[in-house]
């Protein structure tokens, strides 16, 4: 832990044990809609294009609520907040899956994305506070992310089967049976973990006020004029934006080669299966010279699996691997960005609202230009090329990035 950490403090491997219980909440509420698409078409008549934008309302939640987070956190407390946060993730996930008119899923939609929105931007400066070995826990967080998320892209169809026969709404009972399996957990666990701890850090956040050269404002104004923080704000964008891509449109993808949707659903689920193996790699790659050269060089993988996806289809298994270790490297390598580019907990919490924000912007435009590039082309190249596109602009702020810099340095 931290010297930052303070006294009213449960044990370590407690903390250890919500951070990853919170992790396992991160994703299966966005990846389990990708293999529904196709039910949720039917049953609802909404367009391609407009499935796009509802695969992209969290990111623009994300978007739009990541600025605030800081300031939610000044005035009610890290664990609070969070702890909020996982209350609304859990309403909205109950109200998307209401049945009736489609204004319950866009509604749901909106709430699960708020809330997702505050426990992404606070979990990096979280660990950066509360826990030394960053790299390590950064690494399974985000593995914890990828593997649950890939397990409930796999189930999605299986569970939306179950059933009666031909019902045209089990994709309902799928979302919310999925979205809610690990989040009366994640709640105890935080609230436990956590808790007598917001009394004093706010002690601690006032002490820092005091301090003449302490940050506060001046962080969270200052974060946006920092050329490293929009560096980093992009890196984070550019690979959000090819991962909601692929999640939301590798299954569509799969069943136009004549896959049935379970095996489609299959098929996401191990592209998220190997970017858990990616983002678990992550300390090593950040040894040595690999700290510098990483983040530029890790969209080449990505960019060979997508060439192969459309030059020989045939081989999507490999492929999909392949862009899964890419998608879960860069992930993973974006959150460690975002807390080793900080010299402490408060300017990465400064950085994260921002960079997610920012990013966010950038992400979201990926599933509603992916969409709307196959609808109008009828076709897979256009959207590929996007993508392609997507991982290519990803390196070169990569290059960027990486350099072994601070935001808001002094100097």
């Amino acid at each position: 832990m931290s010297d930052e950490a303070t006294p009213m403090r449960t044990s370590l491997p407690a903390l250890l044990v919500a951070v990853i219980l919170v992790a396992a909440n991160m994703r299966p509420t966005i990846t389990s809609v990708g293999p529904l698409i196709p039910q949720i078409e039917a049953d609802t008549g909404l367009s391609p294009a407009a499935l796009g934008v509802l695969a992209a309302v969290p990111l623009l939640a994300w978007a739009l609520v990541s600025p605030f987070a800081h300031g939610l956190t000044r005035r009610f407390g890290m664990a609070r907040t969070v702890l909020w946060a996982l209350v609304l993730l859990t309403a909205g996930t109950l109200v998307r899956s209401f049945p009736g008119p489609t204004l319950s899923l866009w509604l749901g939609t909106i709430l699960i994305g708020g809330a997702l929105a505050v426990v992404n931007v606070l979990m990096p400066a979280f660990i950066k506070r509360d826990f030394v070995r960053v790299p390590v826990v950064m690494a399974l967080y985000t593995a914890l992310l990828g593997g649950v998320g890939a397990l409930a892209s796999g189930v999605a169809v299986p569970v939306s089967q179950a059933g009666p026969a031909g019902a045209p709404t089990g994709w309902r009972l799928a979302l919310v049976m999925i979205g809610c399996a690990l989040l009366p957990f994640a709640l105890a666990a935080w609230a436990w973990a956590t808790r007598g701890t917001d009394a004093a850090h706010r002690a601690a956040a006032a002490a820092r006020s005091a301090d003449p050269d302490a940050p506060g404002i001046l962080t969270r104004s200052a974060i946006w004029r920092d050329p490293l923080a929009w560096q980093v704000a992009g890196y984070m964008g550019l690979q959000s934006a090819s991962f909601y891509m692929l999640v939301t449109w590798l299954a569509t993808f799969s069943t136009s080669l004549g896959r049935s949707p379970v095996v489609a659903g299959v098929d996401v689920m191990v592209y998220q299966i190997f970017a858990l193996v990616g983002s678990l790699s992550v300390p090593l790659l950040l040894r040595g010279r690999g700290a510098r050269v990483a983040p530029a060089a890790l969209p080449l993988l990505g960019i060979a699996g997508t060439l192969g996806l459309l030059v020989a289809p045939a081989g999507i298994d490999a492929w999909v691997a392949a862009i899964g270790l890419f998608s879960g490297a860069s992930l993973g390598m974006s959150l460690t960005l975002i807390a080793q580019r900080a010299r402490d907990h408060d300017a990465s919490t400064a950085l994260s609202g921002m960079a997610q924000s920012a990013g966010y912007v950038i992400a979201a435009s990926g599933p509603i230009l992916f969409g709307s590039l196959h609808a109008a082309s009828g076709g897979w190249i256009l959207p590929f090329a996007l993508l392609v596109a997507v991982m290519v602009c990803q390196g070169v702020v990569g290059t960027y990035a990486g350099r072994d810099r601070f935001v808001l340095d002094r100097r």
